[in-house]
């Protein structure tokens, strides 16, 4: 971006305006502040300036190497300020400076070396300052050889002594006007190469003051408001008649004007252009002007009295003019000029009666100027106008009739201006446009109807407007748009304004209004009366493929569609400031389309969120004003998807001067590609007293070195503490991984379910060396010999081909028991610790007594513990040691054993009431470790 505007800063000083500002900026409006003093070097880091505007400041004094190092700066603006002395240093560096302001300052002299290093300025207004001393301002300005324009009005110049210094050779336009000369006290060579020279409002000025001084080369001399006699004067310079503008030189009478035609026919045999404004006159004579030379160019009589110009009789035989200009008058009727012998002015080509109290306009009131091309009747009070009161004009290409009274147009008004191009209708009392009204106007370009009281049109209101590209309907009172209105210009338009209307939707519409305006390039919708645009139609917008410009400003829009816009993929510019009612919702995808625009404009909607699924699209933005809004924050991300963004305005948006805005506040002062506007002036939404752009924000950001190190001490300790915890809680970890699969199958809730349908009555877990045990001893004691139970045993009862430890989970809680054939190689095995592991953990969870440890050897504490959960019910529970050969009866000890395993196998008492049962042959154990088969009974040792 090299364009930078900065206006209305609170800074006092210039580098807290243009501190931020890149080195690449070449055009830069510093105007509207508050600063009064610039330093040295204060520009001296933007190098590449080209355009500087430092004007409407309060600035007092600049140092003298203010503008060091500009050496690319064309144009230098510090008008409306206070300076009233300059340095001679000042504009040393400036060496491409072409253009110089210092209008509206209190300068009263200039150094005399001030523009010795400036030789390339050929533009210095100094205009309304106090300046008196003209021969120094003549030292100043002589060494600019290229100086072509100097305007010293408004200054208090009494005279022109030069003190034999000459004005530079190339200058050509000087105005001296609105000073107190009385006299000019130059030499008579001083404006020898002068092309136009204003004297005009030096009230003191008389004639005899201009006697001998060389005025041969002035093209145009403006003398307006002196005391120059306009006959004196000519009658003792060496002027060229024609060249004298006669404005304001006090000619209100028939006889004043005489008696100058008939010195300019002495002098000339044509004159381009007469300007008689400003001279009060109320009338003309017949046969005034038609003794002055021919004039072939512009006769100017505005800003007179002028009552009435009839058929332009007093011009007789004037009939080479080509413009006539008669504004600003007290003109009240143009009437017929219906002639047979009359003066025809067939030269005629522009009219303008602009700004007089014309009420109507009679029939054939131009017929005698046939050939007019431009016609100004605008600002009158015209409330009648003939049907055929612009018959003739056939060669009419601008018509202006606006900011009149006009109620009725008909075919007949406009039958013969077929090449009419322009037609402002603008600002009349018009309400319906009647069939044929413009139905000639096959060569209309623009057509302007704005501003009046049109509700509808007929049927055939708009035929015959075959060429029309622009069309002004806005500030009328149409409430739909009916597309068969554009049938005869569909192909053509390009413009339409459709604002202040009552167009108004409340529900759906399936078939676009502007469908078929396939070049429609630009569409205004703005404003819409009583309560505006409610609802905009998803396909509101279809077939706009060319349209580059949106206008939705000021409606009620009450949500955006996010296919509203999916047709306009050519559009440049969308406006949609206080378009919205309340909280505009922006729905993601809703600009997708948009990849084209280049500004958008969403002031005031009531925007809570700028996201970038919402904005992301619009890679070709570079303007954003999101000012007046309700987001207290921006994603810089979204702002960082709008790579060619120049150009943001965010003020007035209540943002947080907290941690979530601080990759915003270091987006918005550090990023040199975007301007934000205003950016030092914006508070904090928490302290006014705080600006957004240096918040604090150092709490906002973490140590990295610090979380760093944190975290790879963490990784290191779990490495390290690894090993140790596989070695020490492997089988705990083991157990948990099977109890996680269990339950993400979700078999735990489901088993829990069959509790009270078991499948079996008991789960064998047992070793495979002990499988002769469990075939020989306990199967048969269980299943047979009338004892009836049915077992789940590994080898017999698992699914095939299903996971074994779902087949596990599934056994264990399809059975009424667990029981566990404890020994040496049942400890050792990985699949019979995870059985007792979850056939203990139903125990513990459920507090059932589900779980019978049968001992088939002696184990001693040690192997024990290892096992916390084993010995943890064996702490809670009795356990049956299975007698082994070194019983006294090992028989009847063996038929003891089965008969109290039956019985537990049988029992289904809950753990907790397991103390109350009262057995001879199971006595309660008070949480001790018992053998079942005691020594009292003798039978087996311990």
């Amino acid at each position: 971006m090299t364009s930078f505007h900065c206006y209305n800063q609170k800074q006092k000083n210039m580098s807290g305006i243009l501190d931020d500002l890149p080195g690449s900026a070449v055009n830069l409006t510093a105007s509207f502040n508050v600063i009064e003093t610039i330093l040295n070097n204060s520009f001296a880091h933007l190098p590449n300036l080209e355009f500087l505007s430092l004007a409407q400041n309060n600035l007092t004094s600049i140092d003298p190497l203010a503008f060091q190092k500009l050496y690319h700066l064309k144009y230098l603006n510090m008008s409306f300020n206070n300076l009233s002395e300059l340095s001679p240093l000042l504009f040393e560096d400036l060496h491409n400076l072409t253009s110089l302001s210092l209008a509206n300052n209190n300068l009263t002299m200039l150094p005399g070396e001030i523009f010795s290093n400036v030789a390339n300025l050929e533009i210095l207004n100094m205009r309304n300052n106090h300046l008196t001393n003209f021969s120094m301002l003549i030292k100043s300005v002589a060494a600019l050889t290229n100086l072509k324009f100097l305007d010293l009005c408004l200054n208090k110049l009494t005279s022109l002594s030069d003190l034999n210094t000459s004005l530079p050779q190339s200058l050509k336009v000087l105005h001296l006007c609105r000073n107190n000369l009385h006299t000019l006290g130059c030499r008579p060579s001083l404006f020898r190469f002068i092309n136009l020279l204003d004297f005009s409002f030096n009230s003191k000025l008389p004639s005899i003051a201009l006697q001998g001084v060389d005025l041969s080369n002035v093209k145009r001399l403006l003398l307006q408001s002196t005391s120059v006699k306009a006959v004196e004067f000519l009658n003792i310079s060496n002027i060229n008649a024609g060249h004298v503008a006669f404005s304001g030189m006090g000619l209100k009478n028939n006889t004043l004007l005489m008696d100058l035609c008939i010195f300019l026919r002495r002098k000339l045999k044509w004159i381009k252009n007469v300007d008689l404004r400003h001279n009060c006159i109320k009338n003309i004579n017949n046969n005034t002007l038609s003794i002055c030379p021919k004039i072939i160019g512009t006769l100017d009589l505005s800003n007179n009295e002028l009552k009435k110009v009839n058929c332009l009789e007093f011009l007789n035989n004037q009939t080479n003019i080509s413009k006539f200009n008669a504004e600003h008058n007290h003109l009240t009727l143009l009437p017929s000029c219906i002639r047979k012998n009359g003066t025809y002015f067939n030269s005629l080509k522009e009219l303008s009666y602009r700004y007089n109290r014309i009420r109507s306009i009679n029939r054939y009131a131009f017929s005698h100027m046939p050939n007019i091309e431009t016609l100004k009747l605008n600002i009158n009070n015209l409330a009648f106008l003939d049907r055929k009161a612009l018959k003739g004009l056939k060669r009419l290409k601008t018509l202006r009739l606006d900011n009149n009274l006009l109620t009725d147009l008909f075919k007949e008004t406009f039958s013969d201006n077929y090449n009419l191009q322009i037609l402002n209708l603008r600002n009349n009392r018009i309400s319906v446009i009647f069939n044929g009204t413009f139905m000639n106007l096959g060569k209309l370009i623009t057509l302007d109807l704005g501003g009046n009281k049109i509700a509808h049109f007929q049927q055939s209101g708009l035929e015959g407007l075959k060429s029309l590209s622009k069309f002004y309907l806005d500030g009328n009172y149409l409430k739909q748009i009916d597309s068969s209105y554009y049938r005869a210009f569909q192909d053509t338009l390009t413009v339409l304004d459709l604002q202040k209307n009552l167009i108004n939707y409340h529900s759906e519409v399936t078939i676009s209004p502007f469908e078929k305006l396939r070049k429609l390039r630009n569409l205004k919708l703005d404003n819409q009366r009583n309560h505006g645009l409610v609802l905009l139609p998803k396909s509101f917008f279809k077939g706009l493929h060319s349209l580059k410009s949106l206008y939705l400003t000021n409606n009620h829009i009450s949500t955006l569609k996010p296919e509203v816009f999916d047709d306009l993929k050519s559009l440049e510019f969308l406006t949609l400031d206080n378009c919205c009612v309340g909280v505009a919702k922006l729905r993601p995808g809703v600009f997708k389309n948009l990849r084209n625009l280049t500004r958008l404009v969403v002031e005031n909607m009531g925007i809570q969120n700028f996201s970038k699924e919402v904005f992301g699209n619009l890679t070709h933005l570079r303007i954003l004003q999101l000012n007046r809004n309700v987001m207290q924050s921006i994603s810089v991300d979204a702002l960082e998807s709008l790579p060619l963004l120049q150009y943001l305005d965010i003020r007035d948006v209540p943002l947080s001067c907290a941690c979530k805005n601080s990759l915003l506040q270091n987006y918005t002062v550090k990023n040199p590609n975007v301007q934000v506007i205003y950016l030092y002036a914006m508070p904090c939404q928490e302290n006014k007293t705080i600006k957004f752009h240096n918040f604090d924000t150092r709490v906002c950001y973490i140590d990295l070195g610090k979380y760093m190190f944190f975290s790879t001490a963490a990784v290191l300790f779990v490495f390290a503490v690894s090993p140790l915890l596989y070695v020490k809680l492997y089988w705990k970890m083991k157990y948990s991984y099977y109890v996680f699969r269990s339950w993400f199958g979700d078999q735990w809730n489901r088993l829990r379910e069959k509790e009270e349908k078991c499948k079996y009555d008991a789960f064998i877990s047992y070793n495979f060396s002990d499988e002769e045990w469990v075939m020989k001893q306990l199967l048969p004691n269980l299943e047979g010999n009338g004892s009836s139970f049915k077992l789940c045993l590994h080898h017999r009862d698992f699914e095939l081909g299903r996971n074994i430890v779902d087949n596990i989970v599934t056994a264990v809680y399809s059975s009424r028991k667990t029981i566990c054939v404890v020994s040496n190689n049942f400890l050792r095995s990985e699949w019979c610790s995870l059985e007792i592991q979850l056939a203990s953990y139903r125990l513990f969870d459920e507090h059932r007594d589900v779980l019978l440890l049968v001992f088939l050897e002696p184990i001693s504490d040690r192997q024990m513990s290892s096992y916390h959960r084993m010995r943890k019910v064996m702490l809670k529970k009795t356990y049956l040691q299975w007698p082994g050969s070194d019983c006294t009866n090992p028989s009847q000890a063996q038929e003891l054993f089965w008969n109290q395993l039956r019985r537990a196998i049988r029992t289904g008492s809950a753990l907790e009431t397991e103390h109350n049962e009262t057995d001879e042959d199971f006595p309660p154990t008070n949480n001790k470790k018992e053998k079942l088969l005691s020594d009292e009974n003798n039978l087996c040792l311990p």
